[in-house]
């Protein structure tokens, strides 16, 4: 993998802070969205960026990726849950999520030697 995680979410983030300041009112509703949508609920947080990752290898976005598995390291996800999820991915999404799963097993293991 040549993909650095770490950096496209710096990368990323840079990119977009200016936009944010651009078109605040947009992005305060779009952030305001996101909190909303992953707070804790009825489904944990962690089920829903577990959910939030799966959906990013369905949609193949390298960003999303690096966002969301960031976060799951965070929050203490196990490899055994990643590995669930990506076997979920992979039946629903057949080989291009296959290739997205090995990405997000990338990701994965570049933001726990953080």
């Amino acid at each position: 993998m040549s993909t650095s995680y770490k950096a496209l979410t710096q990368d990323i983030s840079k990119e977009l802070s200016r936009f944010r300041k651009e078109v605040a009112v947009p992005m305060a509703g779009f952030d305001s969205m996101a909190k909303s949508a992953m707070a804790e609920g009825v489904l944990s947080a962690l089920n829903k960026e577990l959910i939030a990752t799966a959906i990013a290898v369905a949609t193949r976005c390298d960003g999303c990726i690096g966002y969301h598995v960031r976060s799951l390291v965070r929050m203490g996800a196990t490899r055994e849950q990643v590995n669930e999820m990506l076997a979920v991915s992979v039946y629903m999404g057949g080989g291009p999520s296959l290739m997205y799963a090995a990405e997000v097993l990338h990701a994965f293991e570049e933001f726990q030697t953080a």
